[in-house]
Parts: C-alpha cells; structure tokens; sequence
C-alpha cells in the first residue's frame, strides 16, 4: 500500500497541534477544548474566495468498462485467469464501488473471460445490491460460512480451477491466505501488470480531472501564501491551506508545512515552528477532484532571501527543468531521475542519496492515489508512454539549513511532456503570472 507524502504530513500535523499545546482531553475546560471552541480569524485573503468556477466531469461508466476490456486483454497477456480486488483504489478505479474494510471481506472477482462477480457478507447483500455495477452476480456468506469458498466457486464456474490468478497488491493478507485454503489447484500472484498496466496510463477524461485539482491547488496556495505573517506557525499555515481548499470547493485538500531549516525534512518535522523574517517557506501538499490528485510543492522566503537561499534555489529550478527535458516518449523513468541529480551534483552536492543533496526519487506516479506507479528513480527501466503522469519534484536538503523542494506534476504526450502547472518562476515569485 501506498502511503502519500499529504496522508503522512497531514496526520502528524493533526497530532502535533495537540502535542505543542501540551493537551490530551477534549473536555470542557481543558486547552483542546478551548482552542476547538476558539474561531481563528479566516485571512481576507481566503475569505474573499468562492467555489472555483466550472464543473468536473465525472468518469463514465463507458470508460469503466473500456477498463474491464483491457484488464482482461493484459490478463490473457500474462497468463491470468482472474485477478482479485478488495475494496479501495482499484475497485473504484474499475468498477465504481466504495465500500469499507473491515474483517468481513467483499471482494471482486474479474476473470480473463466471463462476466466479472461480486462477494459480499450475507446481511449486506441488498446493500451491496444497491451500489454494485456490470453484473447481477453477487454471492454471499453467512456468518458460520467460509466465504473463501465462495470465492472458489466463482472461479470453478468461470472455468478457473488451476492456473494463476492475481491479487491486487492491496489484498490483505488473511484474504489472500483464506482464498488460497479455498482453491489449492491455483497459483495466487501479484495483478500488478493488470491492474498498475491500467491505471498507469490516464485517458483524457482522467488528465482533465487532474488539471482542475491541479488549478484549485494553485488559486488555494496563492489564498494561503498572501497570509503570511510573521509569528504564525506552521500549523496556521496548514490550517489557512484547508480553509482556501474548502472555500475553492475542494474540501479534505491540506498540505504539509514547513519552515526555516525544517523545511529540509522531506516529509516535514512535528516540532512546533514560527515563522520570522529569513524563514524559507515550503508548503508541500494537494487536493482531490472526482477521485483524482493534485500534488504541488512551492517553496520561497519570508523576507528577503540570502545570496545563498536564492543560489540553491536556483539549482533545484535547473534540476526540475532537467527531469522534464528528459521526460520524452520512449525514455527511461531512471534517465529522468539521472538527469535531475547530474544537475544537484554537478554543483557539489550529494553524490547519489547523500545529503546535502537529493536523498530520494526525482518523481512519483500519481492519479486516483498520490502515489502510484511508477517512479522517477535509479533502475526502472520502464519507458515513458502517452498518458503517464508523474510528480517533478528533485529536493535539495541541507540539514541545518533549509531544504528547496519545487513539485509540479506532469502528463506524458506524443509530443512529450506537459506540466499541469506552470513552475514557480523565482525565489520571490512563487506563482507564474496568468497569462
């Protein structure tokens, strides 16, 4: 499972504000308490924001099942009889279905050949009913009922009684092992080919989905970038970041930020951080339009900016533009990276994963999830097709110091790579003027 940089930052921020005011209970009385009770003062800034203008168009179940087809074509490609999904980012990917974990399985079952079928606890199954998709098929268990048989009869009926099927990575581990007891004449292996063979490749309709979570991002960091203060903490900030989100329309958007020398931690520091003139700022984070990503980095100084704020600053301004020149059609994902730290250290920094210099991935997948496949990063040798898209973000961290991250996010076209968003044009401009 794929645990983005937003999720990790936003829950150590959430546990960080209690931890800094030094409180553990919610109840009358208590600082938590008050500072809930408390309404912070909304910067006009973001006050004066309204919901951002047009719709999104949602994904088509004419496109879900154009995904199903080519699931079945890369399955019969690699040898499957079927691949497994629990609920989360590939069962809505595929199918449109939403459901929680929970230690009482639903599943999916979408065989290489034959109509697609559901699993479902037997007193959910009019639920289940309700919200399911492309096939009546839902079969249930009983509570005294071993539903890795239902699983198996699904596949005997497809005519799948040995052979190999795949489990998407995310099935958890008694799924995967109450299935195997069920059915011992298959062979279980990862769906990744399958299912990472899909999602890697966004359809238009998906790449529009992104821009527009890309664009509120950039209106909402604008709102909380003009409402820097001198005092304010890193958690005002981030709170400031939801607000514009929520006002834009894009509620649950957050980010992580970071100040000063601990915006060198690329996945930020918990410990509680003002902001005073000199601080470099770096705001770190996104939002999610019709189940797909943003996720945008933008980095500058509160203040006037040293000679040396603003040298390394430009380095990494070079070392993004070089992991975008290199994204070409054809290229290797590990060339990306390649050409991004030739830049950091070329200049002295590093070499490889050392710090001061770049210590992780030039880039990461990113769609439905923050993070997904596949990567910027030394040995994959995956080539760039039409429709891939990645995050941009080479860091340059210097402990002690500060860090510079720029992230924009960028989409593979037959004619190369385009940016979702337009790169922060200096140290003291973080946002390219409209044009």
């Amino acid at each position: 499972m794929r645990v983005s940089r937003r999720t990790f930052l936003s829950s150590s921020a959430a546990a960080s504000t209690a931890l800094a005011a030094g409180c553990t209970s919610t109840q009358p009385g208590t600082p938590v308490a008050a500072a809930a009770a408390a309404e912070p003062v909304v910067p006009a800034s973001i006050s004066s924001l309204k919901p951002y203008p047009g719709a999104a168009t949602p994904i088509s179940d004419e496109e879900r099942r154009a995904r199903l087809e080519k699931a079945r074509r890369l399955m019969t490609e690699q040898g499957l009889g079927a691949i497994v999904l629990e609920p989360g980012t590939s069962m809505s990917y595929y199918v449109d279905v939403r459901w929680g974990l929970s230690e009482r399985p639903f599943l999916v079952v979408i065989p290489a050949k034959g109509e697609l079928a559901y699993v479902s606890p037997g007193f959910e199954e009019q639920r289940a009913r309700e919200i399911t998709k492309f096939t009546n098929d839902v079969r249930v268990w009983q509570e005294d009922e071993d539903w890795g048989k239902v699983v198996a009869g699904i596949l005997k009926d497809r005519g799948i009684s040995t052979g190999k099927v795949g489990f998407e990575e995310r099935v958890r581990f008694f799924i995967a092992d109450g299935i195997r007891a069920a059915a011992p004449g298959v062979q279980f292996v990862l769906a990744t080919p399958v299912t990472a063979g899909c999602r890697m490749i966004k359809s238009p309709a998906e790449i529009a989905l992104m821009q527009r979570a890309n664009d509120i991002t950039i209106e909402a960091y604008k709102a909380a970038f003009a409402a820097l203060t001198e005092g304010m903490t890193q958690f005002d900030f981030g709170r400031n970041v939801r607000a514009a989100f929520e006002a834009l329309g894009a509620p649950g958007g957050s980010a992580g930020v970071q100040f000063g020398q601990y915006s060198a931690f690329p996945h930020g520091s918990i410990t509680p951080q003002k902001l005073k003139p000199g601080d470099v700022v770096l705001c770190d984070g996104g939002c999610s339009v019709g189940g797909y990503q943003s996720d945008i980095t933008r980095t500058t100084v509160f203040g006037k900016p040293s000679q040396r704020q603003i040298d390394v600053w430009n380095l990494e301004k070079q070392a993004q533009a070089a992991a975008f020149k290199a994204a070409q059609v054809g290229a290797t994902c590990e060339s990306v990276d390649a050409a991004a730290r030739k830049v950091i250290s070329d200049a002295g920094f590093g070499p490889d994963y050392k710090v001061p210099g770049l210590p992780h991935r030039t880039g990461h997948g990113i769609g439905m999830d923050g993070h997904e496949w596949t990567n910027f990063v030394r040995g994959n040798k995956t080539p760039l097709a039409p429709g891939m898209c990645f995050s941009d973000e080479p860091m340059i961290a210097i402990y002690g110091e500060f860090g510079i991250r720029l992230e924009d996010c960028l989409y593979i076209t037959e004619n190369g790579p385009k940016f979702f968003t337009e790169p922060s044009p200096a140290i003291d401009r973080p946002f390219a003027e409209r044009t």
